[in-house]
């Protein structure tokens, strides 16, 4: 379980790179990850400092730190 929760925060990882802030329905979307599992990336990636919220127009959004 461990592996698919690292491989999702990568997904993850690659597309806030690639695509810049987004909210976790777009994160979703664009990964194509359960809501589960990109919460476990989220957490996973929130647990190492390499991300960060911010105010979006819809509401928050989900950036790399940088």
């Amino acid at each position: 379980m461990e592996a698919q929760i690292g491989e999702a925060a990568g997904r993850i990882w690659k597309t806030l790179h690639t695509k810049g802030a987004l909210a976790k329905p777009q994160i979703a979307k664009e990964t194509g990850l359960s809501t589960e599992l990109m919460n476990q990336g989220l957490g996973w990636l929130a647990r190492e400092g390499k991300i960060t919220t911010d105010k979006g127009k819809g509401g928050p959004v989900l950036k790399l730190k940088a």
